[in-house]
């Protein structure tokens, strides 16, 4: 489970090739280097600490199966080559879990999204399907997801491989609370077998890069359709914006988002009548139940309400301003400026100054999560020591801080190491993102 696998040998690679035309079709299989290289890359850019390395690798061939059965057949036969195998869902990743460290196959799962079966309280989906199939899909049968993640056209796979919470989360927590009914998953031992794990067994497949297996069907929870409501607020300044969210997270029924954002950041955001200039944006997703009483915690904090606004597509809006994106935003507004980390706790509404003062030019995008206050705190990029000095700082602060500057497993490392070493023996799955003594470019710092 190192970075010890070698790249493979281009016979082999031919070999495979050859195979996979076989069972997929030429067209699902390709070997041009454009294509090659739009597998290699992930939004691992959005890190300055790897964009510096990169690339950090590259795709020998890409493959894109249409069904969970050919992915096993898929996965199956790079194995029997003994070429490394690294899924990808729609790339939107941006901590470089679907680069190919090791170069090999890249297994493309965005064309294996059929809708299998919504039933009561759950929906069953190939790994490719995105998330924002599903949603609709359970609307039909008035029901909705538990949760999805901010880019709602995440495929369901990569969402549970490599995300962990979004839109839903207040009440959800993240997506291996859960979330998870069921997995199909296609291990690495050379047979194209589909697993069947439910429950704490699928769990050992969630958040680990498909470094233990690859996912290829998923069963995720639904419950009853709410109506929601899109809520636009503005304050004078951040302060004042963050005083009210604890109150609004606590509305019930419970929101499905609340997000904040300094005036700073708020002026980088697509233009929007309800994103005034020079004022804190506060928004909530919001049972319409709760949209008076939200009103009035608004007003009673020195807000304003800018719109309240329906439908389908307001959710999605709004999920798309939340979590990374609006650090996204700043970083397009002042491109090769910005870094950020993940980080949480109390001390992110109680001391945000000196959460601000920590890195030059900090500001925080702010969440309510499953348990209080989270967020994406953006600097100005120095240097991986200068990010590294300010988690101290931040820790000293009593904020919790995930490092999102490094493609390790960070998530039960040591059970996911156990669980491969039986279902990826020769260590073929996405390799170069489990390893037990990892030094990354900021020394694998996760507090």
């Amino acid at each position: 489970m190192t970075l010890s696998v070698s790249p493979p040998t281009s016979s082999a690679v031919a070999d495979l090739e050859a195979e996979l035309v076989e069972l997929l079709g030429a067209r699902n299989v390709s070997t041009e280097p454009r294509a090659r290289e739009r597998a290699s890359v992930d939004g691992a850019r959005m890190s300055p600490i790897i964009s510096e390395l990169l690339p950090l690798g590259l795709a020998d061939l890409v493959a894109f199966p249409t069904s969970a059965e050919q992915i096993g057949q898929a996965v199956a036969a790079a194995v029997r080559h003994g070429v490394p195998v690294t899924p990808r869902g729609k790339g939107t990743g941006n901590y470089g879990q679907g680069i190919p460290m090791a170069g090999g196959l890249v297994l493309d799962l965005s064309r294996a999204r059929a809708v299998v079966e919504v039933g009561d309280g759950f929906v069953t989906a190939e790994a490719g399907t995105p998330m924002v199939t599903l949603e609709r899909a359970a609307h039909a049968t008035g029901q909705q997801l538990w949760m999805y993640p901010s880019t709602a056209q995440s495929s369901v796979g990569g969402f549970l491989a490599g995300g962990s919470g979004g839109t839903g989360s207040i009440v959800h927590g993240t997506n291996d609370a859960g979330f998870v009914a069921a997995l199909d998953v296609v291990h690495g031992t050379g047979s194209p077998e589909l697993v069947h794990v439910e429950g704490d067994e699928a769990q050992l497949f969630v958040h680990n890069y498909g470094t233990a297996g690859v996912i290829a069907r998923a069963t995720v929870r639904l419950e009853p359709l709410q109506d929601w409501r899109g809520l636009y607020a503005s304050f004078p300044d951040f302060r004042s914006a963050q005083a009210v969210l604890r109150d609004l997270a606590a509305l019930e029924p419970r929101p499905r988002l609340v997000s904040a954002d300094t005036p700073e950041i708020t002026a980088t955001l697509p233009a929007d009548p309800a994103l005034p200039e020079g004022r804190a944006s506060v928004r909530v997703i919001a049972d319409e139940r709760t949209v008076r009483r939200a009103t009035e915690i608004v007003e009673a904090g020195g807000g304003r309400v800018e719109d309240v606004r329906e439908g389908a597509q307001t959710a999605l809006t709004l999920s798309m301003l939340s979590y990374n994106h609006p650090i996204e935003w700043l970083q397009k507004s002042a491109p090769g400026v910005y870094f950020h980390l993940e980080v949480s706790g109390a001390a992110l509404i109680d001391r945000i100054d000196e959460v601000h003062a920590v890195y030059e030019g900090g500001m925080l995008h702010q969440e309510i999560g499953h348990s209080g206050p989270i967020g994406m705190l953006a600097g100005v990029y120095r240097s991986p020591e200068q990010v590294l000095d300010g988690i101290r700082a931040l820790n000293e602060l009593g904020v919790g801080v995930h490092n999102p500057h490094q493609w390790n497993v960070d998530f039960q490392l040591a059970r996911t190491v156990e669980t491969a070493r039986r279902t990826d023996p020769q260590g073929l799955l996405n390799p170069g993102k489990l390893n037990p003594d990892y030094a990354g470019p900021t020394k694998g710092a996760v507090s």
